[in-house]
């Protein structure tokens, strides 16, 4: 099945990972990382600058892509297109 994430199309059999995140400052430097939104929601309130959220593909270890956006609405937004089509063959 070929699903499409912002006009990028993806064969769902090679997808190894597809999953939400927010991406937050580490406090070293500019450097950020990702991580889950349950812990950002449980665990993390007010301990993090968060710089945005995003939706991550991954084709195996090497193929990574990154759709990123400021707020998380607009990250829900795109996933709830994704969904709509992955249920759609179901």
């Amino acid at each position: 099945m070929i699903i499409t994430i912002q006009e990028k199309q993806f064969d769902t059999k090679k997808i190894t990972q597809l999953y939400p995140a927010a991406v937050i400052k580490t406090g070293y430097e500019n450097e950020t990382t990702k991580v889950s939104l349950e812990w950002l929601d449980s665990e993390a309130k007010g301990k993090v600058e968060v710089v945005g959220f995003g939706i991550f593909v991954h084709l195996g270890e090497e193929e990574k892509y990154e759709f990123l956006f400021e707020t998380k609405e607009e990250m829900d937004a795109l996933a709830g297109q994704i969904a709509s089509q992955l249920k759609a063959t179901s």
